[in-house]
């Protein structure tokens, strides 16, 4: 077994060990979904969406909840506490290059939010009939930016940082921002048209996952979805987020 995958099966370890990540990154959006398409006005159509059903609406909402526990929340305390504790100066001394249980951290991270997402879309399509994503690639991309942008942010948090208590109270306000512009706390027509039109360019990207997810029109018109060459420019947009923050956080982590 190569060091790599063994670093990558004690990290897991560690995860599945720690209530609040494997919990709430994990299993949570898809018991948050599944609460809420319980409640019969929900799964109605409803006026406010232009004859859209809530749960249809909120459903890549729930799934980004949980890659911003993982990627950001998660991987940020993890790594500034390993740095904090020594734990990445004194393998620096070893032949497992600390570079290794970082990766390991990231594949960790990764694997969990698939697990997420693949748990959620799952039960909204068999328990609240809602359809499987229209635009599979579409969805698999914005998934993919998304969950980079966040995870990049999340490692520039722990680069910059000067201990895990800092970088968690940042990693959490960061979350809050994020998951706020990007509409997952309040229904966008509650919203002002600036704060709608940023969330559309947002990380982790909930209406670009949504315009992927549903070949609904009255969804689709709900969200303002604009054409193709929309969804191309919010993806770039996350793209470039996550290169620029992830060569920043290579550029400035400290191993101790």
């Amino acid at each position: 077994m190569s060091t790599l995958l063994r670093t990558t099966v004690v990290e897991a370890r560690l995860f599945l060990r720690e209530p609040t990540a494997a919990i709430l990154g994990v299993l949570s959006p898809t018991l948050i979904l599944l609460v809420l398409g319980a409640v019969p006005a929900l799964r109605e159509p409803s006026k406010e969406y232009d004859g859209a059903r809530f749960v249809e609406l909120w459903a890549p909402s729930a799934l980004v909840l949980g890659i911003g526990v993982v990627a950001l929340q998660h991987v940020t305390g993890v790594l500034a506490t390993y740095r904090e504790n020594g734990v990445l100066r004194r393998l620096s001394t070893t032949p497992v290059h600390p570079g290794k249980l970082l990766l390991a951290q990231l594949i960790v991270a990764l694997v969990a939010c698939l697990v997420a997402g693949a748990l959620l879309v799952g039960a909204a399509w068999l328990v609240l009939d809602v359809p499987l994503p229209r635009h599979p690639l579409t969805f698999v991309a914005a998934f993919a930016v998304g969950f980079g942008a966040v995870l990049a942010i999340g490692a520039l948090i722990a680069a910059v940082a000067p201990s895990s208590r800092v970088a968690g109270g940042l990693a959490t306000l960061v979350y809050m921002v994020v998951m706020f512009a990007g509409g997952v706390f309040l229904p966008r027509f509650l919203m002002p048209d600036a704060l709608v039109r940023m969330g559309d360019y947002t990380p982790p990207g909930v209406q670009a996952l949504l315009t992927a997810w549903s070949g609904n029109p009255a969804v689709l018109a709900t969200v303002d979805a604009g054409t193709g060459g929309t969804r191309i420019v919010q993806l770039a947009i996350m793209a470039l987020v996550a290169v620029a923050a992830g060569l920043a956080a290579a550029k400035l982590f400290r191993w101790e």
